[in-house]
């Protein structure tokens, strides 16, 4: 697929990566409905928007909610004459350890809530299958001749980060649903393929301490972060490489977990 004959949904496109990637594909002439549940964060997608080939428009939608991400796609379609790639963005972190030990009492003194547990799957790997299957549905029933693609945005994490079990749950249920699906939706014309982006410069990893992030990056051999830009060259690529699909590609500066 070209990328000026794109016609996307980028969902937690208010913000961070999101927005690099609404930009990214705005940029090089394709159209983009960015999704978010931050109408703030939306407003300035679109206004960075402004002068670019293609256009951007704002829907606000929650991905966690099924009926909400029914709109979505109806309203997407409906802006664009259809939609044909499908970037599934949004995400959040709950971070917290299994269970914490009271260093004096050598009990146990904090346990990740299963409320936290199930907030981060409900928007981390839930959201990604109802975006997907909406999105396929829509395509499908469109009848539409061409090609259609599917990124996941997955995450190093995905091999396990120590206070991070539901978010390494989803992102590496992520991955496993990216080659489910490439083989299930094939015979329609729907590529899948995920991104696991390592430490990425956004600003939720520009809010550390500087200690903190310094840690961080003595563990990749680049030793730096990436930007956003670089996450958009592979998710571009996924769009362009119609012999790509089932796949999951690290960019992450050869940081190993």
């Amino acid at each position: 697929m070209q990328l000026n004959e794109v016609k996307a949904i980028v969902t937690g496109g208010g913000s961070g990566m999101g927005r690099a990637f609404t930009l990214g594909l705005a940029a090089a002439g394709g159209d983009v409905v960015a999704a978010d549940v931050s109408a703030e964060g939306l407003a300035g997608t679109v206004a960075a928007a402004e002068g670019l080939p293609g256009t951007v428009h704002a829907v606000e939608a929650n991905v966690a909610d099924e009926a909400s991400v029914e709109a979505m796609t109806t309203a997407a379609a409906e802006l664009m004459g259809g939609v044909n790639v499908l970037v599934n963005n949004a995400g959040i972190f709950r971070d917290s350890m299994l269970v914490s030990v009271d260093r004096e009492t050598g009990k146990v003194k904090r346990q990740m809530s299963l409320e936290h547990w199930n907030q981060v799957i409900a928007v981390d790997l839930t959201g990604p299958f109802l975006c997907t299957r909406a999105f396929a549905t829509q395509h499908i029933n469109a009848g539409s001749p061409g090609e259609a693609v599917v990124v996941n945005i997955s995450s190093v994490s995905r091999h396990g980060n120590r206070g991070q079990g539901n978010y390494s749950a989803a992102k590496a249920g992520l991955v496993a649903d990216t080659k489910l699906w490439a083989e299930e939706l094939a015979r329609f014309k729907i590529r899948t393929g995920a991104i696991a982006p390592g430490f990425v410069a956004t600003p939720i990893l520009e809010g550390m301490k500087p200690e903190m992030l310094e840690k961080l990056v003595r563990g990749v051999p680049l030793r730096r972060v990436g930007t956003t830009d670089e996450i958009t060259c592979a998710v571009k690529f996924i769009i362009e490489c119609g012999y790509f699909t089932g796949r999951c590609i690290d960019v992450d500066g050869g940081l190993t977990m």
